[in-house]
C-alpha cells in the first residue's frame, strides 16, 4: 500500500469513526456519531449526513477500489440515507447500522486482498 493510501486511509477511518462511533451512549457499550445525532434534525439532516458519507466513498473511488465495492458502499449509504428519513425508526437504523464503518471494512478487505 502507497503513502498516499495509506493517509486517505487513515482520514477516512477517523472521519467514519466520528461519524458512528465517537460517543458511548451512557450505561450501555452502545456508541453513536454524529451521523446518527444530525439525522435526528429534521429537514435536511438525514441529507447533509449522506453527502458525508459520499466523501468517503469518493476517497475509495481515488484509491481505486473496484466498480463492485464502490456499488456496496453506495448502497450502504443510500440506504441509511433513506431509512434515515422515516421518524425514530430510521433514526434507531441509522444508529445501529453504521454505514461509514461498513464501508471503511470494505475498503480494507479489498487493500488486504490486493496485497
Amino acid at each position: 500500500m502507497g503513502a498516499d493510501v495509506a493517509r486517505r486511509l487513515l482520514r477516512i477511518k477517523r472521519l467514519a469513526w466520528v461519524l458512528d462511533a465517537a460517543f458511548r451512549v451512557p450505561g450501555t457499550r452502545f456508541r453513536v456519531g454524529l451521523d446518527a445525532l444530525i439525522g435526528l434534525f429534521p429537514g435536511g439532516g438525514s441529507a447533509l449526513m449522506g453527502l458525508v458519507s459520499l466523501y468517503i466513498v469518493w476517497e475509495a473511488w481515488r484509491m481505486g477500489m473496484s466498480r463492485g465495492v464502490l456499488a456496496r458502499m453506495v448502497a450502504n449509504v443510500v440506504l441509511e440515507t433513506a431509512v434515515d428519513t422515516v421518524p425514530v425508526a430510521g433514526d434507531i437504523f441509522d444508529a445501529a447500522f453504521k454505514a461509514n464503518l461498513r464501508n471503511v471494512a470494505l475498503i480494507e478487505r479489498e487493500l488486504n486482498g490486493r496485497r
